[in-house]
């Protein structure tokens, strides 16, 4: 179940905090950030309701908020997990979801005074549903694997940090597709789906090769790198001279022998395995 915060009325969310926080110049200053506005197409509108989206208290906010909402459904023993307005609830069966989710939804618009996000909420099994970036696969040992958009949002910005037009080196390149690898393993690493990360492995290594090979431009410029590379002249004259497109070539033997995996580990790339 997903839950809206366009509707959060700014003075019953000030009411909860001020039972928290005496201080007058914190309350002061949230309240500001609250009713500061919104830019859009240049002019900064304003708001009477809702936390900003994205802003950095809004996670705070948000808990605080639904902090409630985690009492109700510790009171009916329910499993459910959470993280700021992002809640999956596990029940045993579909029509015990199908029940619980109008109760809860009576609950945080009669109670919480919130709107409940119709099209992100639904009731459904574990694997068809994502949370956090992660779903779980079928069967009587579920695994945690990652969510398709979630690889899709991956693929988009590896082939963002390798586009052609970025003109850049392949030593910056590298650098920057390092940084961005290191802290999508550090979250997404802990999945449970080793055969995943390897296929999206192996896709990353094409689409860096695929790069180099359009940096390389020329034929004779790629016939001389694949022959300082270790690539045999004929294979070195036949992929140089070949009409297949970058994309297709990346996957070639001459391509494979001239930027094997361990050229790629050498830029400090890291290898998309499971973090233990």
């Amino acid at each position: 179940m997903v839950v809206s915060f366009d509707r959060v009325n700014h003075d019953r969310l000030m009411a909860k905090i001020a039972a928290r926080i005496s201080d007058k110049r914190m309350l002061k200053l949230i309240r500001t950030f609250l009713t500061a506005g919104v830019l859009e197409d240049g002019l900064v509108n304003p708001v009477d309701e809702g936390t900003p989206q994205g802003g950095p208290l809004s996670p705070l906010l948000s808990n605080i908020v639904l902090d409630e909402f985690d009492r109700e459904l510790e009171r009916r023993a329910l499993r459910f997990a959470r993280y700021a307005d992002d809640s999956n609830i596990y029940v045993r069966s579909k029509r015990a979801g199908e029940r619980v989710m109008e109760s809860l939804k009576r609950f945080l618009m009669t109670k919480l005074k919130l709107k409940v996000n119709e099209q992100k909420s639904a009731v459904a099994r574990p694997w068809e549903r994502k949370f956090l970036g992660f779903s779980f696969t079928r069967g009587l040992a579920p695994k945690r694997r990652i969510a398709p958009k979630a690889v899709d949002r991956f693929k988009q910005r590896v082939r963002e940090l390798t586009s052609r037009t970025r003109g850049v080196s392949i030593e910056r390149m590298a650098g920057d597709l390092t940084r961005y690898l290191r802290g999508w393993l550090g979250y997404f690493g802990k999945c449970q789906t080793p055969s995943v990360l390897e296929s999206l492995g192996q896709w990353l290594r094409r689409r860096l090769r695929s790069a180099i090979w359009k940096q390389w431009k020329r034929g004779s410029k790629r016939f001389d790198e694949l022959r300082q590379r270790g690539v045999k002249r004929d294979l070195a004259a036949k992929t140089a001279g070949s009409g297949h497109g970058p994309w297709r070539l990346a996957d070639s033997p001459g391509l494979h022998i001239a930027l094997p995996n361990a050229y790629f580990d050498s830029l400090g790339i890291p290898r998309l395995t499971v973090r233990s």
